[in-house]
C-alpha cells in the first residue's frame, strides 16, 4: 500500500514508518496539516494515517476537507489520545474510517489499516431499497432522488444492509465488515457509524428505512418505524 502518515510526533512517526516499510508498504510523511493537504492534492494514496492534533490544520479539519472539497474516498485511520464517545463521533463525522487511541501496538495499527484498506472495494451495479439507491460504480447514494453524502465506511455498511434487506444484519457481522480481526474495545465506533448513516439516509420528513433490532443488529426496509 502507498500510505500517507501525518503525525507531528517525529519519534512515533519514525516507529510507525519503519514498521510499515518493513511490511512492504511505501510511506510518505508529513508533520503538519498544510503539507498533508498539499500531498493529498498532488498524490494518490491507498490509505492515510492521520493524527488529530496537528499544526497548521488539525486532523479533523483536514479529513473534512478531504471528503468535502477534494472529494476523495481514501481510507483514513485517525490517531488520537482522546477516547470519549463524543470524540469518536467527531472523527467519524469528519469522514474518518477508523479511530485508534494512543498508545497502541503497531500490530493493531497494521490490522486496522488492512481492514480499512479492504473497505474500499465495493461490489458493482445499483442497489435499491424503497426510494434509496446506491450506485457502486460512482459511489453515489440518493434518497427520494436527492444525493446523500456518506463516508467510505458508511458506504460499506449501506451496501451490506441493502444486499441483505429486509433481513437483519447482526452487530457481529458489521464489526467483522469494518474491523476484521482487530475490533475496537467498545461498540462506540459502530454506534457512531450507524448514527451518521441514519442521519444521511433518513432525513426529517421521509419514512425511516434504517431500523434497530434491539439486542441483535439492524435492518434496512421500507414500511417500518425507526426506534
Amino acid at each position: 500500500m502507498n500510505i500517507l502518515l501525518v503525525e507531528d510526533d517525529r519519534d512515533l512517526a519514525a516507529n510507525i514508518g519503519e514498521f510499515l516499510e518493513s511490511a512492504g508498504h511505501r510511506v510518505d510523511y508529513s508533520t503538519d496539516g498544510l503539507l498533508a493537504r498539499r500531498l493529498c492534492s498532488e498524490c494518490h494514496f491507498d490509505a492515510i494515517i492521520l493524527d488529530v492534533g496537528l499544526p497548521g490544520i488539525n486532523g479533523l479539519d483536514l479529513c473534512r476537507w478531504l471528503r468535502t472539497v477534494a472529494r476523495k474516498n481514501t481510507p483514513v485511520l485517525m490517531l488520537t489520545a482522546r477516547d470519549l464517545e463524543t470524540d469518536v463521533l467527531a472523527g467519524f463525522e469528519a469522514g474518518a474510517d477508523d479511530y485508534l487511541r494512543k498508545p497502541f501496538s503497531l500490530k493493531e495499527l497494521a490490522a486496522r489499516l488492512a481492514a480499512i484498506g479492504r473497505r474500499g472495494r465495493l461490489g458493482s451495479g445499483v442497489l435499491t431499497v424503497a426510494d434509496l439507491e446506491l450506485d457502486m460504480a460512482t459511489l453515489t447514494v440518493a434518497r427520494a432522488g436527492l444525493k446523500r453524502a456518506l463516508t467510505p465506511s458508511g458506504l460499506r455498511i449501506l451496501e451490506l444492509l441493502m444486499r441483505t434487506s429486509p433481513a437483519v444484519v447482526s452487530r457481529e457481522q458489521l464489526v467483522e465488515l469494518l474491523w476484521g480481526e482487530a475490533p475496537p474495545a467498545s461498540d462506540a465506533a459502530l454506534r457512531a457509524h450507524i448514527h451518521l448513516l441514519r442521519q444521511a439516509i433518513d432525513p426529517p420528513g421521509v419514512p425511516h428505512l434504517l431500523n434497530t433490532i434491539h439486542g441483535v443488529g439492524y435492518r434496512l426496509a421500507g414500511g417500518l418505524d425507526a426506534p
